[in-house]
């Protein structure tokens, strides 16, 4: 079954316990960087398993050659594709993301593939639309599809071009600001 995502693996991902704690060790460790934090993130329009869900989180995203690194903190009780693989306090490897050239014929065709979506929203001007299935199964994993537009492209670019130019001491973590600049801890 051909599948409309673009399958191209652009992201790895994380859910951590302490946002913070897990940057440094990244930072520490591996010398990815730098992080640029956003903090307290309420996604719109959740879904969880066909239900109305609550998505509050942290995440921080970082460059690491071709592959961008995201670490997820949820602050939400909710159930959550995150939940389902990690309790809190808990934290591992996650999903993989891809790009989705075509969100509604995904949306039903990796449940037809054997892939649920679990959570999934956004699209509202809170995020883009995304998606998280169910792959465990095959792949020990989740995967995430995220409907490019410009601001996520955008802001994905400004990761990667600071993390080219970044010489691994300069504000290693950045907290990103509405007004588009960052503060440091």
């Amino acid at each position: 079954m051909a599948l409309p995502s673009e399958r191209k693996i652009f992201q790895n991902a994380w859910v951590v316990d302490d946002l913070m704690a897990a940057c440094n060790r990244w930072i520490k460790f591996y010398g990815v960087g730098p992080f640029y934090i956003t903090q307290n993130l309420t996604i719109g329009n959740v879904q969880y398993r066909g239900a109305p869900g609550e998505l509050r989180m942290s995440v921080g995203l970082a460059q690491a050659g071709d592959v961008q690194i995201e670490l997820i903190e949820q602050h939400s009780d909710s159930n959550s594709a995150y939940r389902d693989m990690y309790a809190k306090g808990q934290h591992g490897f996650h999903h993989c993301c891809v790009w989705s050239s075509d969100y509604e014929s995904d949306m039903k065709a990796y449940p037809a593939a054997g892939y649920p979506a679990v959570t999934y929203g956004g699209g509202d001007g809170s995020a883009p639309r995304f998606a998280y299935f169910d792959a465990r199964k095959d792949f020990d994993i989740f995967l995430e599809i995220v409907e490019p537009n410009d601001a996520i492209r955008a802001a994905f670019k400004r990761v990667r071009e600071a993390a080219e130019t970044w010489d691994g001491k300069t504000d290693p973590i950045r907290i990103n600001q509405p007004d588009g600049g960052y503060w440091v801890p």
